[in-house]
């Protein structure tokens, strides 16, 4: 096998301290590595790293990420519920796919995101 994992997944701003705000207070994950002069800071969530750029600062051109990243929480209902109490606005109601439950929603950036938690095996 020659890839093995994912080490981290990158999150373009145009304001990096907005970003550090939802990422870190609204989301609640945490960062750990911060340092704004080089236009960057990290955060963790147990399983892969977010690593948030401000994208022009690291030579790239600005465009939020469309496809969403699905964040795994324990209940979908009571995540949407505590986000939406900051703030966070949601894209439609909680999606049942059978297997699965989902909340679409995005950074202030625009980046594409959701809350997600599979309930059922894979078939």
């Amino acid at each position: 096998m020659i890839v093995t994992g994912v080490d981290f997944v990158t999150i373009p701003t145009q304001d990096l301290d907005r970003a550090v705000e939802f990422y870190g207070t609204t989301l609640e994950l945490e960062r750990s590595v911060y340092i704004p002069e080089r236009g960057f800071c990290e955060f963790e969530n147990g399983t892969v790293t977010f690593s948030v750029i401000h994208a022009e600062k690291m030579g790239l051109k600005f465009a939020p990420t469309p496809n969403p990243v699905a964040l795994h929480v324990e209940d979908v209902e009571a995540a949407r519920a505590t986000l939406e109490s900051r703030g966070v606005a949601f894209g439609g109601d909680i999606l049942d796919t059978g297997v699965c439950h989902m909340a679409f929603f995005a950074d202030p950036d625009g980046n594409a995101l959701m809350l997600h938690h599979r309930y059922a095996p894979r078939g």
